[in-house]
């Protein structure tokens, strides 16, 4: 008489559930994931063809825990641990409140230095450095040459160099 997928699971997990969980064990030195590798292994075993492994189950299900753990264990090794009490003294990358509102005092300067410049320069300038425009783009969306939008950033900058004070112009001080 055959026996059902059940039968023939159910079987091989009185028998070999607890040698896989030891040869598990062997791998990841924790019972707990051990057991999850283990259970890993027999979920694979409900989907597989139950002719394709009968006769080879003992040498199947080895090989199967045996690639599940070290599957758990590069996956492991790519994560870093990181102590709490390092994480809490890193400091932040981010600026403080206090370079925050420099900077953001500083461009309110700069763009009033730059609303003294001719409209034309303030639009090309404001959308190559403030939108990232490229210079193309600012070709398409106002008309101009490529040479005559370069001209005009150009003098622009040049003439804002001019009217800024010099703490500004230091190599901290936000581009507009």
């Amino acid at each position: 008489m055959l026996e059902t997928r059940e039968q023939f699971v159910e079987r091989a997990l009185a028998e070999y559930e607890s040698p896989l969980v030891g040869y598990a064990y062997g791998f990841v030195h924790d019972l707990e994931r051990a057991r999850d590798i283990v259970q890993d292994t027999f979920i694979r075993l409900c989907q597989q063809d139950v002719a394709k492994v009968r006769d080879g189950l003992k040498t199947w299900l080895f090989t199967v825990c045996r690639n599940r753990a070290l599957d758990v264990l590069r996956k492991e090794s790519r994560l870093t641990v990181i102590d709490e009490q390092q994480l809490l003294s890193r400091e932040s990358e981010a600026p403080g409140p206090d370079q925050t509102l420099d900077q953001a005092e500083r461009l309110t300067q700069v763009m009033r230095y730059l609303g003294r410049l001719p409209e034309n320069q303030q639009t090309v300038i404001l959308m190559k450095f403030r939108d990232g425009y490229s210079y193309q783009e600012i070709c398409d969306a106002t008309g101009l040459s490529s040479g005559n939008v370069g001209f005009l950033i150009h003098t622009g900058l040049k003439r804002l160099r001019e009217l800024l004070p010099s703490d500004l112009l230091d190599s901290s001080s936000p581009q507009p």
